[in-house]
């Protein structure tokens, strides 16, 4: 049967307009890729490499560096060595940019304080924020941008290298609960190492061996048994009047403050205690974390030694924090203490220092569970309160802060003592060859010297981080406000623990 012609047009009509719209897709297609060619090619930032072999930071090739000239942002930061190196090169960032940044430097417990108040009122403030992952990440992650979100988009420049980071230091000053959403770059690396006078151990090394029987000298196969022996016997010399080069064999960072959380947990760790089951709550955190575990035997065997110990060292080791404690090792007073690795330079600094010279490190001492060398690292986040401009003027700081580049600069700075968290700058030969000893006239020296113990201090089986979950600042304050009072004979160690698990988990 004849189709109508209405039905004949009709279909030829169709097939029509069919390859038309095909040929206006494949053309669509072909421009859309084109465009996407176009912001995928990339260009270098016009900022001043200083390094061939280390990664830069790059850029769409339109991209302008100077299209948020004028926009001004804040970035509030603990006053660390790594930031008044930062202060101290900031003129590169800007010249470059025209973004004025103004940088707040205070003490921890007022960087919360005040990050928590802006926070609260949505004011954005402070757009960069050194974002401690117990005391900042843990708690508002939901006041942070999300990173990965900025590092997609094509109209801005690239995080360099994301995996040059050491992949603990991201996971843990990154990311809060999942890899979901990424909230801070890695920024500084402080880690809790064993500080020693090289010239005491020297010194007295034959007469420990002749009455003791063993190589005294702080390694990594010192355990806290040793440790105690070791400072034992000093302690002994020293009120004989034949050691006269220390006030005190040790010295602790245990004030009723973080550092005496610090401090201690390193040698519950150490002792195979912890405070939580679960492997990944110091790693990726918890938002919603079981009940805490503490005082088991191993916990409690922990505390009893950890009482000793500091009943054996310097007395002030109640009322010095890190500052104070490196402050009393910096002035010759102590022959051991576990130290923040980043004071080395400090502690070689004639100017400011007894032992410039003098200084040998090591990891901590070991025990049943191993080493537990505490990390206390930060990194730097971005607060979403802030502008739109803002947040973007944020983000070119942020990658350029913590970019390969940045941070090398920042490791030769004059100011502080700022050691990277970034592979490929340990792996430069120039700096393995400090590290390694081979270069001892370097004036990298002061800050890399006890780079040899860090890294190691590193290794997964070495490191130790501490819970991430939202309400570790109060815990953490029933944790040292306890053990203030069995430093002071106050309760015994049983009692202590499980007194900072009732106050957690009820």
């Amino acid at each position: 049967m004849r189709k109508p012609l209405y039905v004949i047009i009709f279909f030829l009509f169709s097939i029509l307009v069919l390859g038309l719209s095909l040929r206006f897709n494949q053309t669509s297609a072909s421009r859309s890729d084109i465009n996407d060619s176009t912001v995928s090619e990339l260009e270098t930032a016009p900022f001043t490499i200083w390094e061939d072999d280390l990664p830069v930071i790059q850029a769409p090739a339109d991209f302008d560096w100077r299209r948020l000239s004028g926009v001004d942002i804040t970035f509030i930061s603990e006053n660390t060595p790594p930031t008044q190196a930062l202060a101290s090169n900031i003129s590169h960032f800007e010249r470059v940019t025209g973004i004025d940044v103004k940088i707040i430097q205070t003490d921890l417990d007022t960087l919360v304080q005040k990050v928590g108040l802006d926070f609260n009122a949505g004011a954005g403030k402070y757009d960069l924020i050194y974002a401690d992952p117990y005391r900042v990440l843990s708690s508002y992650p939901d006041h942070l941008v999300d990173l990965k979100k900025m590092n997609q988009s094509k109209q801005l420049p690239h995080i360099p290298a994301l995996n040059d980071f050491i992949k603990s230091q991201l996971t843990v000053l990154g990311y809060m609960g999942s890899t979901n959403h990424l909230y801070a770059l890695p920024y500084d690396s402080p880690t809790t190492v064993l500080a020693y006078r090289k010239d005491v151990f020297r010194k007295y090394e034959s007469l420990f061996m002749k009455e003791m029987g063993y190589d005294w000298t702080p390694d990594e196969n010192m355990t806290w048994a040793q440790y105690y022996e070791i400072a034992s016997w000093i302690q002994k010399k020293i009120s004989a009047g034949v050691i006269d080069e220390v006030d005190y064999a040790i010295g602790n960072q245990a004030k009723q403050h973080d550092s005496l959380m610090i401090d201690f947990t390193n040698v519950l760790v150490a002792f195979g205690g912890s405070y939580y089951d679960s492997e990944q709550i110091g790693k990726l955190g918890d938002l919603d974390p079981e009940a805490m575990n503490l005082a088991t035997p191993q916990g409690i065997r922990a505390a009893r030694f950890y009482k000793k110990m500091l009943d054996l060292a310097a007395p002030e080791s109640l009322t010095w924090g890190w500052k104070g404690v490196a402050r009393a090792f910096a002035s010759g007073k102590l022959a051991m203490s576990p130290q923040w690795h980043e004071y080395s330079a400090m502690f070689e600094d004639p100017s400011r220092s007894n032992v410039a010279g003098k200084v040998g490190w090591t990891l901590l001492p070991r025990g049943k569970g191993g080493h537990a060398n505490m990390f206390g690292g930060t990194g730097i986040a971005i607060n979403k309160d802030s502008n739109e401009e803002e947040k973007k003027a944020a983000w070119l700081f942020l990658i350029w802060a913590t970019s390969p580049q940045v941070q090398y600069m920042t490791l030769r700075s004059d100011y502080g003592g700022y050691t990277p968290t970034r592979h490929s700058i340990y792996e430069l030969p120039a700096i393995e060859k400090v590290i390694n000893g081979e270069n001892p006239n370097s004036p990298l020296r002061d800050k890399l010297l006890p780079m040899h113990a860090v890294l190691k201090a590193w290794k997964n089986e070495n490191t130790y981080m501490r819970p991430k979950v939202p309400d570790w600042w109060r815990i953490n304050t029933y944790i040292y406000t306890e053990l203030t009072k069995m430093l002071r004979d106050k309760q015994s160690p049983k009692q202590t623990l499980r007194r900072i698990e009732e106050k957690v988990n009820h």
